[in-house]
């Protein structure tokens, strides 16, 4: 098998893997499945091994196929971050940049900063995603994405831009009606509204007598729509937690007020939740992600 072939047949052999199908992974890169399915057919036969298991309507990697997929999409994610580091080898940053952020966050504080990044770089073209999404950095054709939660793992490198901490907030008009919580317990009696995250509602937690206790109160609102769950706390509908950046004009402002409640409530037992920046080691090396990871980094490290 000559090795341009094997090449284009390793980036079909990856795609077919991660979209589960062949017609999808065709449409990736314009060509009929038809082509695509005889490409990784070669490859297996080169190999001598059985990388997939194919049904009617979806296909999946075998152990040995599911190995392959890992060395595969090494190889290639090396070989797309080496051609492109010598293609734009010091030359200026340029060309196109992909930023995926969630939507509350690319919206109050992601995208103001990027305006200023523009004005810096300005043969930098931004595409720039919001979406509560997770992103796949290699499979979504992803340059860098800012996420809220933990460090990643070592595949990816992450850089906590700031911290993500959850406080607890309530209209003066709902406090006035249901009163002010003493204690974290009190929680359990009042309205909760609680944003909704793919593994479920964020819960109300607190270590109380060194015990992790759930003091969550019965919800009144659940929702992705984070902008919409903090109007209904503005609207008095219950008790909120979110993160501070994203309360922190409305209690500016005195439409929301912070509980102050020891022990404090989170939202996860971990420590080091935080907002992070994560890319692929590799690509620091192209010019234009090297640029906005120095770039963001020195921004959300200046004291505020």
């Amino acid at each position: 098998m000559k090795l341009m072939d094997k090449l284009r047949a390793l980036q079909y052999y990856v795609r077919v893997v991660e979209e589960g199908n062949f017609s999808r992974a065709a449409r990736h890169f314009s060509v009929p499945p038809s082509s695509l399915s005889r490409r990784v057919a070669d490859l297996e036969a080169h190999l001598g091994a059985t990388l997939l298991k194919r049904s009617t309507r979806h296909v999946q990697p075998t152990e040995v196929g599911l190995l392959y997929y890992d060395n595969a999409r090494d190889i290639l994610e090396r070989l797309a971050a080496s051609d492109e580091a010598v293609s734009h080898y010091q030359s200026r940053p340029m060309g196109r940049l992909r930023v995926s952020a969630t939507v509350g966050f690319g919206e109050t504080i992601l995208l103001p900063v990027l305006d200023r990044f523009t004005r810096q770089y300005p043969d930098i073209t931004l595409d720039v995603r919001l979406s509560d999404e997770l992103s796949v950095l290699d499979r979504d054709d992803i340059d860098l994405a800012i996420r809220g939660g933990y460090a990643p793992d070592e595949r990816v490198i992450g850089i906590k831009l700031m911290d993500n901490t959850f406080v607890p907030v309530a209209s003066p008009a709902y406090l006035d009606r249901a009163g002010y919580p003493r204690h974290p317990l009190d929680l359990r009696q009042h309205s909760g509204l609680y944003f909704q995250t793919p593994q479920g509602p964020t819960p109300w937690l607190c270590r109380i007598d060194g015990h992790w206790q759930d003091v969550s109160g019965p919800p009144a609102v659940i929702s992705n729509a984070g902008r919409w769950l903090l109007d209904q706390a503005v609207a008095g509908k219950g008790i909120l937690m979110m993160p501070r950046w994203a309360l922190q004009p409305s209690l500016d402002t005195g439409e929301l007020v912070q509980l102050d409640l020891t022990p404090t409530p989170v939202i996860t037992r971990n420590p080091d939740i935080g907002i992070y920046l994560l890319y692929q080691k590799l690509r620091y090396r192209v010019p234009k992600v090297r640029a906005a990871v120095d770039f963001l980094t020195a921004h959300f490290d200046q004291p505020s």
